[in-house]
């Protein structure tokens, strides 16, 4: 899901045709007759929840505007959704009626529950509905047919309703019956929470306001390959802090001491530098670092020359002239993706380039000179540690959808809506 906290002013005298084409590419809620209609809401409401409580209900608040135009549309929100890995079998402790709480506290009104997600339950309980009335089935998950897509699943669910709606964008990446089978069923649309998601990552890396840096940070660049390598071919920047900025020392024939790299990915490393300096995109590696003999709260650390890390030293964080010269990069740019930390943020000192990064993020969007997009586990935490985290443009809450995107893959889900 995506939290839309501040939109710069400029981004509103975007060409009225773009603008148009960017929102014709799927429809929303405002395209469809609602009235009357039982619609089968797809949301993620797989929530943490602590001796049968939900500890945060930030994704079921998250989709409460979509219910409540549905409702205001004359239409009966059904909603349907995963909850916990229950891999085809009921498991009574993954039970979605433990979000019914939660999920009538944010919506101010009774949600009414059906035991099942398909058959003879789920028909009832939708048959029995009224005017102004909720349902929420029971998980998807608890049937094999949904992660395997199985075609009598989509078609069981479809059988509920007349309108499909999808508000799930963190799920937007699995090809699942309740996420992409039961899409090409019946007329389908994407929900708000979709929509602004959709609309905010095409506006970062779709079709953005140039020019565009990405921020990438991690441990490993074999986890990010794919990632790297769409990006250096879409952004003018790239920067590249955490531990995978070591690997790339390293394929520079930088010392990187006790530090944690790929040695074995310096060739991959050195062949994402080349594919970036053929596509014109500039790579900024720290100039300085932070390290020290250990990695704990409060530890002694220096400040030294990106090529001057001790044999017996880590590195933990990228130094001030390189938070300087990120802070210049960003100061000519008028777009930023930002998916994982430039150090390891979780331990002080070694937090303190992200957090100044992000601040300078922070002030240029406030500015209304930069649209900022941020995404991904890690990254969230980062800017909430930051304190800032409320005026970046966008946090995608996505984890895997938000990355697959970012890698330039086709998110099922996402196709289905514009078939």
């Amino acid at each position: 899901m995506i939290w839309v906290t501040n939109w710069p002013g400029s981004f509103d005298r975007r060409p009225v045709a773009l603008a148009k084409e960017n929102s014709m590419r799927w429809k929303t809620l405002d395209d469809m007759d609602l009235k009357d209609k039982a619609v089968l809401l797809r949301v993620d409401i797989n929530v943490p929840v602590t001796a049968g409580i939900v500890t945060d209900a930030t994704r079921i608040e998250k989709i409460v505007p979509t219910i409540r135009d549905i409702l205001a549309a004359g239409g009966k929100p059904v909603l349907i959704a995963h909850f916990g890995r229950p891999k085809g079998q009921v498991v009574p402790e993954m039970s979605l009626a433990v979000t019914l709480p939660a999920l009538e506290a944010a919506l101010g009104q009774k949600v009414a529950f059906a035991s099942d997600c398909i058959g003879g339950p789920a028909k009832q309980a939708v048959a029995a509905m009224q005017p102004g009335d909720v349902l929420l089935l029971e998980n998807t998950r608890f049937h094999a047919g949904e992660e395997k897509n199985d075609p009598a699943m989509a078609a069981s669910l479809a059988a509920l309703g007349q309108v499909y709606v999808n508000d799930a964008f963190s799920a937007a990446h699995r090809a699942h019956a309740s996420t992409e089978g039961i899409a090409h069923l019946m007329p389908a649309c994407a929900g708000r929470l979709m929509a602004a998601e959709l609309k905010a990552l095409e506006l970062a890396l779709g079709d953005p306001r140039r020019p565009v840096v990405a921020v990438v940070g991690g441990a490993k660049v074999s986890t990010k390959l794919d990632l790297l390598g769409n990006l250096v071919t879409r952004v003018d920047h790239l920067v590249i802090g955490g531990g995978m900025a070591n690997t790339f020392l390293v394929a520079k024939g930088v010392g990187v001491g006790a530090s944690l790299a790929e040695h074995d990915m310096a060739e991959t490393a050195r062949g994402i530098l080349a594919k970036a300096d053929e596509a014109g995109c500039q790579i900024h590696l720290p100039v300085d670092i932070v390290v020290s003999r250990e990695f704990k709260a409060g530890a002694e650390s220096q400040v030294m020359p990106a090529d001057a890390c001790p044999p017996d030293a880590m590195i933990l964080d990228a130094g001030p002239a390189s938070v300087a010269e990120i802070g210049t990069v960003f100061e000519t740019c008028r777009t930023l993706i930002w998916n994982g930390p430039l150090g390891a943020f979780e331990i002080s000192p070694f937090d303190a380039a992200t957090n100044a990064a992000a601040a300078k993020a922070a002030e240029l969007t406030k500015a209304g000179r930069m649209i900022s997009v941020a995404g991904g586990g890690d990254t969230v935490a980062a800017l909430n540690q930051a304190g800032v985290a409320a005026d970046f443009s966008y946090i995608s809450t996505a984890g895997g959808a938000f990355l697959e995107w970012m890698e330039g893959k086709t998110l099922p889900g996402v196709a289905a809506l514009m078939s």
